[in-house]
């Protein structure tokens, strides 16, 4: 196949697989950052700095709120700033970004920081780091990687593939900083307890930073952009824009199942380390349940872009989280031993995983949806939007965990000594563990029947209508 011109004289070659694996590395570059934080920084915070649970978990939630300024702000400007040429919208700040992203990551798993006097220092180390990577450096790497994929191509089951592609990268992160580290940076102490190794977790971090900045480089060279917006009346307000963006009914409905999504599965996510390091006391057993979870979901990359054209995205997104909530409140209820409760964990995995590789294509589909309501595309700033809810879950999930672990009389204190936790602490652990992320999966099901509109016939119109709009424009080019 030959390259072609689009109605704005940008050349291009077809979309293909050299895309899809660009598409790929982009999320798995994030996640050598991303997934070591949601999986590691808040247990390297109470159990080797020593930082209360609850202050950890504050702020995880006050950064979500400043992220509401700094992610929707990301994307104003980057629909905004002009592009010279026929130059790339979104891939020129994968370019500018990618290495500050990965030093601000580094930085915050300093083993150095547990040796300062005062408990002020190691917060606001803490806190400086984590704003760095998080709020800063991160949502200006993010945001334009998201939005990228919606001028990738405008095929909708093209955009199911790269979501596909694009959780695979998410998965082989995952795999390697779940499955891998956990071999690493645990050890056992002289009382038999097994903890976490600072200078291990700083070196492992340091790993991760150097591979997230090779992953971003497979990414910049080997994505293009192709779909340009159609033509608009006359420009639009960033005020009214914003106006238009928030009442987008597709979108807030997204957001809702986004935000109970994240709740959940960081939530999930997070306790992982407190279920296996104190319940199980073996946190080595992290790495074959992230295995157990993380293998199967690689043939997805084949399965639900499949799965999401037969059936629908919104479809499959409904009938899996409904199958991952049975699964985890039965766990509860039956009080499995380690290897049991890794196998359940699997098989919700599968299920969770399985929205998750098609959930970067219905941002997409709204995308479009704007598009046809409005004449504006608006993808970094629709992006924002929704990157800030899937934060304010995130958040949401890291504040649950760390007051869920002062509820239950978590002691950080002990933790970092090697202590063990009381038994009433254990079993409160195991029962957060399965019935928050489960009961969160049924309301995710819900929000997606009642409250998202974008079944599988109305994406199908949405792509008919803007494909007649962008051949008339070629017309008349």
């Amino acid at each position: 196949m030959t390259a072609s011109t689009s109605a704005g004289g940008r050349v291009t070659r077809p979309f293909g697989m050299r895309d899809r694996i660009g598409y790929m590395f982009g999320d798995f570059g994030n996640d050598f950052t991303f997934i070591l934080q949601s999986t590691f920084f808040m247990l390297f915070y109470t159990n080797v700095v020593g930082i209360n649970p609850a202050h950890v978990g504050t702020l995880l939630l006050v950064a979500r709120i400043v992220d509401g300024f700094t992610d929707v702000g990301m994307g104003i400007i980057i629909d905004r700033l002009p592009v010279k040429g026929h130059g790339d919208k979104f891939r020129r700040w994968i370019k500018w970004i990618a290495i500050p992203v990965a030093v601000a990551s580094a930085l915050m798993y300093m083993s150095f920081v547990a040796d300062f006097n005062s408990y002020g220092a190691k917060l606001a180390w803490m806190c400086a780091t984590y704003f760095l990577w998080g709020s800063l450096c991160y949502t200006a790497i993010n945001i334009p990687y998201g939005s990228m994929a919606s001028v990738m191509t405008a095929d909708p089951d093209q955009r199911a593939q790269l979501s596909a592609w694009r959780s695979t990268g998410a998965t082989m992160a995952n795999l390697v900083i779940t499955s891998t580290l956990p071999l690493f940076v645990y050890t056992t102490n002289a009382a038999g307890v097994n903890v976490l190794n600072g200078k291990a977790m700083t070196i492992s971090a340091i790993v991760c930073s150097v591979l997230a900045v090779l992953c971003y480089s497979m990414l910049y060279i080997n994505v293009q952009e192709r779909v340009e917006a159609t033509k608009a009346a006359e420009p639009v307000g960033i005020g009214k824009m914003l106006g238009s963006v928030v009442s987008n009914k597709a979108l807030l409905g997204l957001i809702v199942a986004a935000l109970l999504l994240l709740l959940s599965m960081m939530f999930l996510g997070g306790m992982l380390s407190y279920l296996f390091l104190a319940y199980y006391n073996n946190g080595r057993l992290q790495s074959p349940a992230n295995l157990l979870a993380l293998l199967p979901s690689l043939s997805l990359i084949v399965i639900a872009p499949w799965l999401g054209k037969k059936f629908g995205k919104t479809e499959v997104g409904i009938v899996t989280m409904i199958i991952t909530g049975a699964i985890l409140v039965a766990a509860y209820f039956l009080k499995l031993n380690s290897i049991q409760w890794m196998i359940a964990y699997g098989f919700a995995m599968f299920g969770i995983n399985i929205f998750n590789f098609l959930i970067w294509a219905f941002i997409t589909d709204i995308i479009d949806f704007q598009e046809v309501k409005t004449g504006q595309r608006d993808d970094a700033t629709i992006y924002a939007v929704y990157s800030w809810a899937r934060k304010l879950g995130q958040a949401g999930a890291g504040f649950l965990i760390g007051a869920s672990l002062g509820w239950v009389g978590y002691d950080s204190a002990l933790a970092a000594s090697g202590g063990q936790q009381s038994k009433e602490t254990l079993d409160a652990i195991y029962a957060l563990v399965n019935l928050v992320p489960g009961i969160g999966a049924f309301l995710v099901a819900a929000a997606l029947f009642f409250l998202y509109p974008l079944k599988r016939k109305v994406v199908l119109a949405n792509t008919a209508i803007l494909n007649e709009r962008r051949a008339a424009e070629a017309t008349q080019a």
